[in-house]
């Protein structure tokens, strides 16, 4: 089956950096687009960054110059590199892709910045 398994996530001061990993399974991973979710207490899930299979990405207004998504297909792995973080991108962040069996998800890993 579809397995997404996000890494990388911890404690970070303001100004700081985190790398984001998920590394994916049981799909022909090189020909699915892939994107990062966030989701902050209290608020809807939101959209944070996607790639397509070809390497065009795409990010959310909030994070658009800060974070850096990229794909390695030998290592069926998706990437979220984020800097100059802020307090407001505290959340769990989640891996995803889809296809016309459904949408799969990872379990997510915590993100917060805080001094």
């Amino acid at each position: 089956q579809v397995q997404l398994v996000e890494s990388g996530g911890g404690l970070v001061q303001p100004g700081g950096s985190l790398r984001l990993s998920c590394a994916a399974s049981g799909i022909i991973f090189s020909v699915y687009a892939m994107a990062w979710y966030r989701q902050a207490p209290g608020k809807l899930r939101e959209l944070v960054a996607v790639i397509s299979s070809g390497g065009s990405t795409n990010y959310a207004d909030s994070v658009k110059g800060r974070f850096t998504i990229s794909r390695d297909n030998a290592k069926n792995t998706v990437y979220l590199q984020m800097k100059s973080l802020k307090p407001e991108d505290t959340a769990v962040y989640y891996c995803n892709t889809g296809d016309i069996r459904g949408d799969y998800w990872g379990q997510g890993t915590q993100v917060t910045v805080s001094s």
